[in-house]
C-alpha cells in the first residue's frame, strides 16, 4: 500500500479553503474531510455559541472521530482552526489568506452579520490562525497561500498537487 500525506487546509472562514480542499482531493485521489460536515454528521458538539449562533465544536470528539483516518494517511482536512489536532498528524499545512474586502463580501454573502462578521475579519488582519499553526506545527511545514481569485486558486491547486507528487515520490 503505497504511503500518503495528510495535509491540513485552514485560515479563517470565507478563505476558500472548502473550495480547495474538494478540487485537491479530485486531482490527487486524496480523502477530503471537512471538519464542520463531520462534526454535523456526527454530532460532535459542546453545546451552543448565542453570541456567534453556532456550536461548539468537541474538538476531542473530532480528534477521535479522525484517528484512524489520519493514521492511514491520505486525507485532507479542512477546518478554520487547527490548535487541537495532533501535530503528528500533517506532513504539511496550508493557511489561506484573503484580501479583508474580499473576505468581507464572501462572508457577508453567507450571512454573517455584526460581531460575528467583524471578528473574522480581525482574526483575518491579526492572522490569528497562521499564528496558531506557527505555534502549534513545526514552522518548516506551515505555508500561507493567497485566496482572493479564481488564479490564486489554480496556482495553490498547481503548488499542492506538486507537493503531493513529491511527496508520494519521495517516501515510497
Amino acid at each position: 500500500m503505497e504511503k500518503r500525506p495528510n495535509v491540513l487546509l485552514t485560515g479563517t472562514p470565507g478563505v476558500g479553503k472548502t473550495t480547495l480542499g474538494k478540487e485537491l482531493a479530485g486531482r490527487t485521489g486524496l480523502t477530503y474531510m471537512n471538519v464542520g460536515e463531520l462534526a454535523k454528521e456526527g454530532q460532535l458538539y459542546d453545546g451552543y455559541d448565542e453570541e456567534y449562533s453556532c456550536p461548539i465544536l468537541d474538538e476531542d470528539g473530532v480528534v477521535d472521530e479522525l484517528e484512524e483516518k489520519m493514521s492511514e494517511g491520505g486525507v485532507i482536512v479542512d477546518y478554520h482552526g487547527c490548535d487541537f489536532f495532533p501535530e503528528r498528524w500533517f506532513n504539511i499545512i496550508f493557511v489561506l489568506r484573503s484580501d479583508n474586502s474580499i473576505l468581507y463580501d464572501r462572508l457577508e454573502s453567507r450571512g454573517y452579520s455584526g460581531k460575528k462578521l467583524q471578528d473574522n475579519i480581525q482574526c483575518e488582519i491579526f492572522q490569528t490562525i497562521y499564528e496558531e499553526a506557527m505555534e502549534s506545527y513545526r514552522k518548516e511545514i506551515v505555508y500561507q497561500l493567497p485566496s482572493n481569485t479564481p488564479e490564486d486558486l489554480e496556482g495553490n491547486l498547481d503548488q499542492i498537487v506538486q507537493w503531493v507528487e513529491q511527496w508520494i515520490k519521495d517516501n515510497n
